[in-house]
């Protein structure tokens, strides 16, 4: 999730995982959800570096998934922070940080859940960008190969988010970063999608602006999904500051998210939102947030919902249970959790 001004998977078949035939481009399974979280934590308090587990950082108990798992939920983007995962650039992983990982990674294999594993990090390491005499690309495509060799062989190892919302000047170096990422990838694993952000915080109200560089990216698996974020209050940043009124648009996510849509139809190519979220703080925030999915279901488009984790305290956009009791924005989710009948992700190119 973006922090300053910016804009803000599936239910595979219970038990059948990941090895399913992987058509090229196609994704994993024939039975495909529109509903997926994100559940955040391991990358909090990126100003304490390496920071305390349990105290600057968050990582799921075991069992965590059960709950997700019980409510339909197959598909969970985990957002990781680069420098707590390689504390020096080219070198070995931190071992605390690290199991972590592993030990996230088998509790949702457990509960037959699908892990993106998400690079949180806005296209910079220790507030160096990516291509930067700090931080070569050659950097970020080592991490990127090390991530891909240590954990490509797990079952509930879905995907790679390959970076979280690239903004400001490390915008220039992304698609040179981008490659150097899908490069280190490909190294090791040629089966799994890539979920590829884009420029200004990865916003769908802006994609057409911003995301031609992106069209010449080569994938050698042909795997790329493009994931754009999406929230709905007044500025798109995902801080519900103010209060909807009498003529508040319910459209509003929908107009946001046609651009991104449109451009994937133009260009035949697949996407994701990979972040949207509202508060239950107001009945108009429910009912866009209906429309919108609606409109995503109807063209194909999962989401990953911002945000579960067993962390978040009293932030309004959290659908973490408290005390075992549903939020009230499950109530919306619900509604399209099992539904929609799409075989893999869109949109079509005819799709209108």
């Amino acid at each position: 999730m973006q922090r300053v001004k910016g804009t803000a998977l599936s239910r595979w078949a219970a038990g059948l995982g990941l090895g399913l035939a992987l058509a090229a481009g196609t994704g994993y399974a024939d039975d495909f959800e529109l509903i997926g979280i994100n559940v955040a934590g391991a990358e909090f308090t990126s100003k304490e570096l390496p920071g305390k587990h349990g105290t600057h950082y968050f990582f799921p108990d075991d069992d965590y998934f059960k709950y997700w798992q019980d409510k339909g939920i197959r598909t969970v983007r985990f957002p990781i922070k680069w420098e707590r995962l390689q504390p020096t650039l080219d070198a070995e992983f931190d071992d605390t940080y690290a199991k972590l990982i592993n030990d996230m990674l088998d509790d949702a294999g457990r509960h037959q859940m699908n892990v993106i594993l998400d690079i949180h990090n806005y296209a910079r390491y220790r507030g160096e960008v990516i291509g930067s005499e700090a931080v070569p690309f050659s950097a970020y495509r080592n991490l990127m190969e090390r991530i891909a060799k240590r954990w490509h062989t797990h079952s509930a190892l879905y995907a790679y988010d390959i970076m979280n919302e690239p903004y400001g000047d490390a915008e220039d170096n992304w698609p040179e970063a981008a490659q150097a990422g899908i490069d280190g990838v490909r190294k090791y694993d040629r089966k799994r999608p890539l979920y590829i952000e884009g420029k200004s915080w990865s916003s769908a109200a802006r994609w057409q602006k911003y995301a031609a560089p992106l069209l010449d990216l080569k994938d050698p698996a042909d795997n790329i999904v493009f994931s754009a974020h999406l929230y709905i209050d007044n500025d798109a940043s995902g801080t519900y500051q103010e209060t909807p009124s009498g003529n508040f648009d319910t459209s509003v996510g929908v107009k946001r998210a046609k651009p991104f849509v449109e451009w994937l139809q133009e260009h035949g190519k697949r996407g994701h939102i990979g972040e949207f979220g509202i508060p239950h703080t107001h009945p108009k925030w429910a009912e866009a947030a209906e429309e919108l999915l609606t409109y995503l279901q109807k063209h194909c488009i999962p989401i990953s919902y911002w945000a579960a984790g067993p962390s978040w305290g009293k932030y309004r956009l959290s659908i973490e249970p408290k005390k075992g009791k549903d939020r009230p924005q499950m109530a919306v989710l619900e509604k399209f959790i099992g539904e929609g009948n799409c075989k893999t992700y869109g949109p079509q190119p005819n799709d209108s």
